[in-house]
């Protein structure tokens, strides 16, 4: 993803400028990325960087006027003074703030890291967003810290860092991402969120953090009327700052509540934010056509991405970019995010989403331990496996907005976000500052009474709350009627999958001894656009195969070959359904040939 990279050393200017060079080469992906370097000799800082050209933070480097001063930004800020700039480098203000006030990090509202060069105070910050979402991996040797947006920035110039950490390879194989501070090299870390990490000629001098959930996790509770009320006055006065900008915004729609709340509370112009879905390729799915009802309803164009052909027929390309790009941080099947995030760029750079609604207001947890078959782990690294599971648990344990916001996001869902920003900018008001602070004011009862973003959505905008969700919640017909369509959807939906990712042993059989007869026609493609337990029976097979049959694949040392390979025939014959391992061993084999077998 577009970040920083760069090192604060005291090594001799020739070598360490040959070093910053061919670190911002390793994160120069695309050619609508912009670029730079800053070299300030005196204080041993040299640091480059990438944006999306038109984005918010293109046109670094910031200077104030006598040349003392030097801020360098990566991401998206959102508070009131971004509509407020305006000029060329509509990102200017961040200059001003600090000037203001030192410790203006603080006040910031985004997903962001950079650094400030003080000659005036003699020190170089790096500093991240309070979430740690805009990730910044940094590795100490004896002469030099290096840091960067993506790891592969680092062991450009530092080879013999590509060591895998056991522990973290058993976090990604249990949860499909790495927990806590870490990243999938053994020497490699992660800056901690809310981090002001402050150096002086050419050294660290002191690491700060500047939030702490504790803050607003000891916040009094409102009652039901008052927290309804602040949840929808902070994310309407948020909500313009995410539209803001020269660049064209457009929005990825959905079946579900999150994106219409968006578009209920700040109903854009006629035509002005063009809506797009994904769909697959059996029929038209629940998000597609609620979607187009939505997208016409505000008054907005609507189009189609399908996930078909074009994609099965380039996921090898796929699967090991978004391998490559995320370094550890998902799974091969999320590599459609990259395919869809192509084609999103050419309708708008940027893009508004619905992630993260339903995970801070409803406490939904998208991942925990998955159990892989048994006897396919070697028992040594099983025992990695296990600890992942021990962490994961005290990690949820946390206060459950704590866990949602501060936990699941960075960790899991960054991989995926940080694939996404390869493409596009992409802004979600449900991690905004205001928003999520106010969250942990909820009443304790407001679980288990209906959704209140069914209220936020029809109190913003009566049309949208007419129509149902892809689950059936909402919409306007009579009780009886919503109670009988909801059922029919939440049984299609989980029969959907059940029929593809959680079909079990058995049942797989038995399809397979009917398979002339299509039942997965019946099912698939009504909630969801990818179905892989077919793909890789199928039109995947001869990648699978190739990839996991291979004799590189069945050596290494945490795999036992017998059983991957009796897997792997099992799921190819259709008589067995081993969907997950099949994703894991995929990721964890490009991992390997991508970083550590070179």
């Amino acid at each position: 993803m577009p970040g920083l990279v760069g090192l604060i050393t005291r090594m001799p200017r020739p070598e360490a400028e040959l070093q910053l060079k061919k670190m911002l080469k390793a994160i120069c992906h695309e050619d609508f990325y912009s670029s730079g370097t800053w070299i300030d000799e005196s204080q041993g800082v040299y640091v480059g960087w990438t944006a999306i050209k038109g984005s918010f933070c293109d046109g670094m480097p910031l200077r104030n006027e006598k040349g003392d001063l030097c801020l360098i930004f990566s991401g998206e800020e959102y508070s009131d003074d971004r509509l407020k700039a305006n000029g060329s480098v509509p990102s200017t203000y961040l200059l001003r703030e600090y000037e203001r006030n030192r410790n203006f990090v603080k006040d910031l509202n985004g997903l962001f890291h950079g650094l400030t060069a003080d000659r005036k105070l003699g020190n170089v910050t790096l500093f991240n967003d309070r979430y740690g979402m805009h990730r910044l991996c940094y590795h100490e040797s004896k002469d030099s810290f290096y840091f960067g947006a993506e790891a592969k920035a680092i062991l450009a110039v530092r080879p013999e860092l590509k060591t895998p950490s056991l522990r973290s390879l058993g976090e990604f194989t249990a949860l499909s991402c790495v927990l806590e501070n870490r990243t999938i090299f053994q020497d490699i870390h992660i800056l901690p969120a809310a981090s002001t990490w402050t150096f002086r000629n050419g050294a660290l001098a002191s690491k700060n953090i500047y939030f702490d959930t504790k803050e607003w996790e000891q916040q009094p509770s409102l009652d039901p009327e008052s927290y309804y009320g602040e949840l929808r006055d902070v994310l309407t006065r948020a909500l313009p700052n995410y539209f803001a900008g020269s660049e064209r915004v457009g929005i990825a729609i959905t079946g579900g509540l999150d994106t219409r709340v968006i578009m209920a509370l700040h109903p854009p112009d006629p035509s002005t934010v063009p809506c797009y879905t994904f769909s697959g390729m059996y029929r038209e799915c629940q998000d597609v056509k609620i979607g187009r009802i939505v997208a016409h309803t505000s008054e907005q164009t609507h189009q189609v991405i399908p996930v078909a052909d074009d994609f099965i027929k380039q996921f090898p390309r796929y699967a090991e970019r978004s391998i490559y790009l995320t370094e550890g941080g998902l799974d091969v099947y999320r590599a459609s995010d990259l395919f869809v995030s192509e084609r999103a760029r050419h309708i708008a750079p940027a893009k508004v989403v619905g992630t993260y609604g339903s995970e801070i207001v409803r406490h939904a947890v998208m991942f925990k331990p998955m159990p892989l078959a048994e006897n396919l782990l070697q028992p040594d690294f099983q025992n990695n496996v296990k600890q992942a599971g021990d962490t994961y648990r005290q990690v949820r344990s946390a206060h459950p907005v704590t866990f949602a916001a501060f936990r699941q996001s960075p960790w899991y869902h960054h991989g995926i976000l940080a694939l996404e920003q390869t493409q596009l900018a992409v802004r979600s008001p449900y991690l905004d500052n205001n928003f999520v602070r106010t969250v942990f004011r909820a009443p304790t009862q407001e679980l288990t009474k209906d959704d209140i973003r069914l209220r936020l959505m029809s109190n913003g905008s009566a049309a949208l709350g007419k129509i149902r969700s892809d689950r059936g919640l909402g919409g306007n017909s009579n009780p009886l009627t919503r109670a009988l369509t909801h059922a029919y959807l939440e049984f299609t939906f989980k029969a959907e999958y059940a029929y593809d990712y959680g079909m079990p042993q058995w049942v797989a059989r038995t399809d397979n001894m009917f398979s002339a007869l299509h039942f997965e026609k019946l099912f698939l493609g009504r909630h969801k656009f990818l179905h892989y337990r077919l793909w890789y029976r199928d039109l995947l097979a001869n990648y699978v195969r190739e990839v996991l049959l291979d004799s590189r694949t069945l050596s290494r040392p945490y795999i036992e070959p017998k059983t991957l390979q009796t897997l792997v025939n099992g799921h190819l014959k259709g008589d067995h359904n081993y969907t997950t391992e099949i994703h894991k061993m995929l990721a964890l084999e490009l991992l390997h040939r991508t970083f550590f077998d070179a």
